[in-house]
């Protein structure tokens, strides 16, 4: 018997497979296109998180550069091993605790006390081959600990805005300590209330990547600081004059600022918190550009400005007009009129060199002028929301003054406690001889610098210690 059936037999049912094909594509082919499309935007999303975060993190390189060559070369390295600390710090505590308490459970004032945030049950499933678990771990669009990376990276830069506004007198392990409460507990807190869905949040406070709830909360804190560990030994003279303090690394400042530009384009860009379309690539695009318009306009308007408010074209105070720029737009840089870029950014430029006059008229000893550029700017940028970007001005202030009075008294309360039991200042023999001798035993520049022996410096530190203890 013949196996194969003649052609004319096997028409038909061929003609049925292919009609029988072409129904299942026209079913099923959007569902599958949908779920390949979903997998891919969850991969994009993760992605884009994991590498705006790498850029976010490179600003700590930024700040670690602007203020160890704001500073005298006897505090160079402390400020290094400080920006180091404070990043470590920051991951850690942002781990330990304070993921939860900005995003887990919100009940509009403070997230859950839960610990050690991880990656999801599901995750761990599908790594693990699971593939059954694909769409309930596609459907969150992305990776759990991208998002907590990209997040973490916010809160370590918070922190770095305290780090250069007390350089050269703050002690390590006090400034380490207060570093860990921001970032474990006064952060999350006021992260809740706003991008955790908390009270403001739900009022319709608009801050897209954090004027305010980054950079302000840095300043207000910074502020607490300043007030509680005092100005630096001769900073300020009886007759109601300034010393002058010039930097002691010029190039290193400029290129702080420089990578601090860089980095704000993951700053603002990955807060589109997407990247899985044709809107999102065009909303990053007006982003980034309209940060760069913005920082522009701050360094120019800043350089205009300087020589009538301090009798010379200032390079700090034109650096400093950079970052003021960056910090104005940061609250709403999603903007389509790029045209208010320019302007927001411009009087950020100005408002920082207006306030770094203002802190010396009021005997406040900001080294790197962190105050100005993120507590004054971000203020101001968090405004403009209103003017260019859909903000209701009695929210925007709402929020403001809101979080400004949360983190600046409890700042002041942690400061003054730290104050009273560890001390938070250094002894003046320690602020005179320098930290990185005292506290390091090594200098930053040792060939510019006669570096005491060994013995000299195990006697100080003795005497040092003695000191402190009496």
């Amino acid at each position: 018997m013949n196996k194969f059936r003649p052609l004319s037999a096997r028409r038909p049912a061929r003609a049925v497979t292919i009609v029988l094909a072409a129904l299942g594509m026209i079913v099923f082919a959007p569902a599958a296109q949908a779920a390949v499309d979903a997998e891919a935007g969850f991969v994009l999303n993760s992605f884009s998180f994991l590498v705006w975060g790498a850029l976010v993190m490179w600003m700590c390189a930024g700040f670690t550069m602007l203020e160890s060559g704001t500073v005298r070369t006897k505090n160079a390295s402390v400020i290094c091993l400080k920006n180091i600390g404070l990043y470590s710090i920051a991951g850690l505590t942002y781990y330990l605790l304070g993921y939860t308490l900005m995003y887990t459970d919100v009940s509009g004032w403070i997230g859950s006390f839960d610990f050690l945030y991880g990656t999801t049950a599901d995750e761990i499933a599908l790594v693990g081959g699971k593939t059954e678990v694909a769409a309930s771990v596609i459907k969150n669009k992305y990776s759990t600990m991208s998002d907590w990376f990209f997040q973490m990276v916010f809160v370590a830069t918070t922190a770095s805005i305290v780090s250069g506004a007390l350089a050269e007198r703050v002690k390590l392990w006090s400034f380490f300590l207060f570093t860990a409460i921001l970032t474990a507990i006064i952060y999350p807190v006021i992260g809740s209330w706003t991008w955790g869905g908390g009270w403001l949040g739900e009022m319709g406070f608009k801050d897209f990547a954090g004027s305010t709830i980054v950079h302000s909360t840095g300043g207000w804190a910074a502020l607490a600081g300043i007030i509680i560990v005092g100005a630096r030994t001769g900073k300020f003279r009886d007759d109601g004059s300034v010393k002058s303090t010039p930097p002691s690394n010029v190039p290193a400042v400029t290129l702080g600022v420089f990578i601090l530009w860089l980095g704000w384009f993951g700053f603002n860009g990955g807060s589109q918190l997407a990247l899985s379309g044709a809107v999102d690539a065009i909303a990053i695009s007006n982003i980034l550009a309209n940060t760069n318009l913005a920082a522009a306009a701050g360094v120019m308007a800043a350089i205009t400005i300087s020589r009538p408010v301090t009798g010379r074209v200032d390079l700090l105070a034109t650096l400093n007009g950079a970052i003021g720029g960056l910090v104005a737009i940061t609250a709403g840089p999603d903007i389509t009129e790029h045209y208010w870029a320019i302007i927001i950014g411009g009087v950020g430029g100005i408002i920082v060199v207006l306030g770094m006059r203002l802190l010396e008229i009021m005997k406040l000893d900001d080294v790197v002028g962190a105050v100005p550029a993120h507590l004054f700017a971000g203020i101001w940028g968090t405004l403009a929301v209103c003017i260019a970007g859909g903000g209701d001005f009695v929210t925007q202030l709402t929020g403001v003054v809101a979080i400004g009075a949360f983190v600046f008294v409890s700042s002041l309360a942690v400061w003054w406690a730290i104050d009273k039991t560890l001390s938070a200042r250094v002894t003046l023999s320690v602020e005179e001889l320098g930290q990185d001798t005292a506290e390091l035993g090594i200098e930053a520049y040792p060939e510019f610098v006669v570096m005491p022996d060994a013995d000299e410096i195990r006697d100080f530190q003795e005497s040092a210690r003695s000191v402190g203890n009496s």
